[in-house]
This record gives C-alpha cells, sequence and structure tokens, in this order.
C-alpha cells in the first residue's frame, strides 16, 4: 500500500472513533434514566448512518471509496432499500411510543424527571432518524455524480 492509501485508512479509523463516541455521548442520559431501552440498536444505526452518510457526502474525495467504481455502485442501488428500512423503524418508534406512551420506559423515574428524558428521546430520535432518512438519496446523487465525473471527467 502506498502512504495515501495508508493516510485514508487512518482518517477513516478515526472517524470510526468519533462516531462511536458521539454515539456513546448521545446515548448515554438514555442509558442511565432507563432500566430497558428496545430501540437502542436502531438509535445507533441512525446516528451511525447519519454521521457516516454525511462525511461521505461532503469528504468523499478523502476516503477510500473515491476512485473505485463499482464499490460507489453497489453503495448507491443499497441506498434505496436502506432509506424504507430507516422510514420503517421510524415509522415504528412513532407507532410505539403513540400506542403505548412513554410509561412503560419511563414509569420508574421520578414524575418531575420523566418530561426532560422523554423530550430528549423524542428530539435526538427525530434529529438522527431523519436526518439519517435524507442523508440516504443524497449520498445516491452524490454516488451517481462521483461516478460520472470519474468517467467522463477524471475527477471525483
Amino acid at each position: 500500500m502506498n502512504k495515501s492509501d495508508n493516510l485514508k485508512i487512518a482518517l477513516e479509523l478515526i472517524w470510526w472513533i468519533f462516531t462511536a463516541l458521539i454515539v456513546w455521548l448521545v446515548l448515554r442520559p438514555i442509558y442511565k434514566a432507563m432500566y430497558v431501552w428496545p430501540f437502542e440498536t436502531w438509535n445507533v444505526v441512525f446516528i451511525v448512518t447519519l454521521i457516516t452518510l454525511t462525511r461521505y457526502i461532503f469528504l468523499l474525495k478523502h476516503t477510500f471509496i473515491a476512485t473505485r467504481q463499482v464499490l460507489k455502485i453497489v453503495l448507491l442501488l443499497l441506498m434505496f432499500p436502506l432509506c424504507f428500512i430507516l422510514i420503517d423503524h421510524l415509522n415504528e418508534f412513532l407507532t410505539h411510543i403513540e400506542e403505548r406512551t412513554w410509561e412503560p420506559f419511563v414509569g420508574h423515574l421520578p414524575t418531575e424527571q420523566q418530561p426532560a428524558i422523554q423530550e430528549y428521546i423524542w428530539g435526538e430520535m427525530l434529529f438522527f432518524s431523519v436526518g439519517s432518512i435524507i442523508a440516504t438519496p443524497v449520498f445516491a446523487g452524490r454516488m451517481m455524480l462521483s461516478i460520472w465525473r470519474q468517467r467522463n471527467r477524471g475527477t471525483v
């Protein structure tokens, strides 16, 4: 491997560490307040998806996928089902809260703490889920643009 590839891999590793830190910081208040959080996995998926796709949208030329056409085509095609999966799980969260309320999650907390944690969870779930849902078609467009540019202009 050449020096450029090593730097791109190191940068990717730094970004994944940064993403893990963000996930931990966002979910920490929920872990402190809840006994059970059934949407934990999808919460993590929303956060990781938003950060990673946003990073690739704006910093594509500094990543290891910048010149790999086949990988970009595969990622482009995967964005369509991913978008619908993310929408489905956001809908699952919203339906669960609407039908069962917050009581099973925050009922064990003192009454004065319940609104704060409910607001926090609601806000962060909507922010990261809607952000990741918006990022998927934008990322697909960025992949299409990058594929076209590399084929016709030789750039990323």
